[in-house]
């Protein structure tokens, strides 16, 4: 698939450009300078182009600056074609001869000039001047109106047959990637997690809270499987964000729960479980997906202590989230790697044979006559019952703790619901 880096200095709209060509609202935008910080990834809409949103080329010495630039850097020497986003309103700048320069040195890919913002032509500068960054004609575009789009698609058509890459887009397949969400509160090493799945590094890390802003999705293959694994902004209390960007980091963090099939919620281990936490776990659970704690820096934990530590922990999920039968709690350290590397009215008959449903307040036996599967996240399951219509909460979950047991469903919830079988003689 050939790759495509969007690169420019921060705030020249290369997020808004991203979207606009994914058809998607994968990269967060806001108007505030150097929002990106990792490099994003999408596939543009109605071609098989790989598309990369890069941090804006700032000049800086160290700090998270300096690591989303080497990043962006990166990404460009491997590009097969670079779109280089300036600011039509703005004008030529410093920043962006210095810039071209690099990246003409980085890459000796195609590189074509976006003067974006280009959508008032009294706002305009003069756009002869963007000629001096030696990346041939600029073409004016705006992102966010979504104008002068056809060029680069040209632009990249013309690219893709030098290349004899088949630029027709293949029917849609059904996705079976398994999709991983990572989560938490800031600056428990979710990042630093990711990357050592990755076995690259991938994410910013820092020791420092709310360094990933935008939520990444990233391809890879783990174990014999293809996946897409999650990096998420940190979560904090609503009564700590105070920040619009953070705002609109959680609300992207949260949104991929229901874009996953399994969430791995990452907590500090030399600390208590926080309600935050279970707060996430709860959303979890009540999205129907599977989930897996985390618990990193575990050899930070003393080793006294850590067989008290682990069960209380399982205890407090199990008491907090009776859905789950055997919550999923695994001990691992993301720094040195360790720890991450029809069948119902069977299974229905077998546990009604072995415990029968106790008598209604009505002393009226109750019957269970069938069961089926309608719903999937979560995990829903209908029963049909005759004879009476209140089945006690503890008889409830007999069933799903025996229909979790037999089904290997022990980490996934489960929701029984009950619907009275009605006599046709009435």
């Amino acid at each position: 698939m050939m790759k495509v880096i969007i690169s420019g200095r921060p705030n020249t709209g290369k997020s808004t450009l991203f979207n606009a060509l994914t058809g998607s609202r994968d990269a967060l935008v806001h108007d505030r300078p150097g929002v990106t910080r990792d490099v994003i990834s999408g596939t543009m809409r109605d071609r098989p182009y790989e598309l990369f949103d890069t941090a804006g080329l700032e000049n800086a010495r160290d700090g998270i600056a300096l690591d989303s630039t080497n990043m962006a850097l990166d990404a460009i020497a491997s590009a097969d074609a670079v779109l280089f986003v300036v600011d039509g309103r703005v004008g030529l700048t410093s920043m962006d001869i210095q810039w071209a320069k690099l990246i003409h040195r980085k890459t000796k890919s195609p590189i074509l000039l976006l003067v974006n913002k280009s959508e008032s032509a009294k706002r305009l500068t003069d756009i002869n001047e963007f000629y001096k960054l030696g990346c041939g004609e600029p073409h004016m575009i705006s992102a966010e109106h979504k104008r002068g789009i056809d060029e680069i698609y040209e632009f990249l058509d013309k690219i893709a047959s030098d290349k004899n890459i088949d630029i027709t887009t293949p029917e849609p397949e059904s996705d079976n990637r398994i999709k991983i969400a990572v989560l938490g509160q800031p600056n428990v090493g979710k990042s630093t997690f990711v990357n050592r799945v990755l076995g690259e590094h991938r994410q910013i890390v820092m020791d420092a809270p709310g360094i990933t802003r935008d939520t990444v999705k990233i391809p890879t293959r783990f174990y014999g499987r293809d996946i897409v694994i999650m990096d998420t902004a940190g979560l904090r209390r609503k009564s700590g964000v105070t920040d619009d960007v953070e705002t609109l980091s959680a609300l992207k963090a949260l949104d991929s729960i229901e874009k996953s099939d399994v969430v791995i919620l990452v907590v500090d281990a030399t600390k208590n479980i926080e309600n935050q936490s279970l707060s996430i776990a709860a959303r979890v659970y009540d999205a129907g997906k599977i989930l897996c704690v985390a618990l990193n820096k575990w050899d930070l934990v003393d080793v006294a202590e850590r067989d008290e530590k682990l069960l209380k922990l399982k205890h407090q999920f199990s008491n907090s989230f009776h859905q789950i039968i055997k919550p999923l709690i695994l001990a691992i350290s993301a720094e040195t790697g360790t720890g991450v590397q029809n069948m119902f009215k069977r299974i229905y008959e077998k546990l009604v044979e072995q415990r029968q449903p106790p008598m209604s307040r009505l002393k009226r036996a109750m019957k269970i006559k069938f069961a089926r599967q309608i719903g999937r996240y979560p995990m829903r399951i209908k029963i049909n019952v005759g004879g009476a219509s209140d089945i006690p909460e503890s008889y409830t979950r007999y069933l799903r703790r025996g229909i979790a047991t037999a089904l290997h469903w022990e980490h996934l919830p489960i929701v029984l619901e009950y619907e009275k079988s009605e006599n046709p003689f009435d």
